[in-house]
């Protein structure tokens, strides 16, 4: 469906769209804004190009489609705490997010979702993959969704970002506070995404630790037969970056990748977070 003012190009793959001839640098109306809204819940994560924003207006943006959530761990952009910085410099082989996840699921109430604007690109790689999780849902069995759908499961922080964290020491300098790794949450491993009402398959590689009231052994075979499960090429699309492209996705409905193959380049990127609701 047409936007207000742009036109909608949905991706190659299993979700997405890029959303055309729209200038984010100027004041958006109600109605542009609630053509976004509805086309970020239909394909699960819209993109843009070409836009040439400060840390001001992309800020502004940010603050139209919710509130914004200042991650506690990522090294804000100098000057804006609202915006955190992704980066990988040349001499570093370790990335930011590479490797599936959902961002704050290990949150009481996890984020809505983040927009992340590439400011500096590697010349090759560096694209990011995202999976549907309702269509990964809907692909399971009809026994194994009833099996799931009394089930919880804990996510946590604190083997991410903790002091003892490998990960951390691997991105030296741009994770910190490992002491506020300190929390842990239970989530429906089946939930429905509060606007959509679609069921979701709630766990994720990154930060679920075990299913709630098993043990993390007896956690484990299941746990890794979802991540197989939903990270078939069938549920997925990719996105390559360009100066000035954003992506913005719903971390209930969506995983996302980041990939790592660019190493001896520069990758630079801004991400603003979005405060979500509870989930059930």
């Amino acid at each position: 469906m047409p936007g207000q003012g742009f036109t909608v190009k949905p991706s190659s793959g299993a979700l997405g769209a890029e959303l055309l001839g729209i200038d984010l640098s100027h004041p958006l109306d109600d109605q542009t804004i609630a053509d976004i809204k509805a086309m970020f819940q239909e394909y699960g994560v819209i993109f843009f190009r070409d836009q040439v924003l400060t840390p001001e207006q992309h800020i502004g943006f940010a603050e139209r489609m919710g509130t914004i959530n200042i991650n506690r761990f990522f090294k804000a952009v100098e000057g804006f705490p609202k915006i955190a910085e992704v980066r990988k410099e040349p001499d570093q082989t370790t990335n930011i997010g590479g490797g599936w996840h959902t961002d704050h699921s290990y949150d009481q109430i996890p984020a809505l979702g983040s927009i992340l604007l590439a400011r500096e690109v590697p010349e090759h790689g560096g694209d990011t993959l995202f999976s549907s999780m309702s269509l990964a849902y809907d692909a399971l069995s009809q026994g194994l969704k009833k099996t799931l759908e009394g089930l919880r499961a804990v996510h946590s922080s604190r083997h991410v970002f903790g002091a003892s964290s490998e990960y951390t020491k691997g991105v030296s300098g741009r994770i910190g506070n490992p002491e506020l790794a300190n929390q842990d949450a239970i989530h429906p491993v089946i939930i429905r995404h509060p606007d959509t009402q679609r069921k979701i398959l709630y766990v994720n590689q990154g930060f679920t630790t075990h299913f709630d009231g098993w043990t993390k052994q007896e956690s484990q075979p299941l746990l890794d037969y979802l991540y197989e499960h939903a990270s078939h090429p069938e549920f997925q699309t990719r996105f390559q970056w360009k100066p000035g492209s954003i992506a913005l996705w719903d971390n209930r409905s969506t995983w996302h990748y980041a990939l790592n193959d660019y190493q001896g380049q520069r990758r630079l990127m801004h991400r603003i977070t979005l405060e979500g609701v509870p989930i059930s």
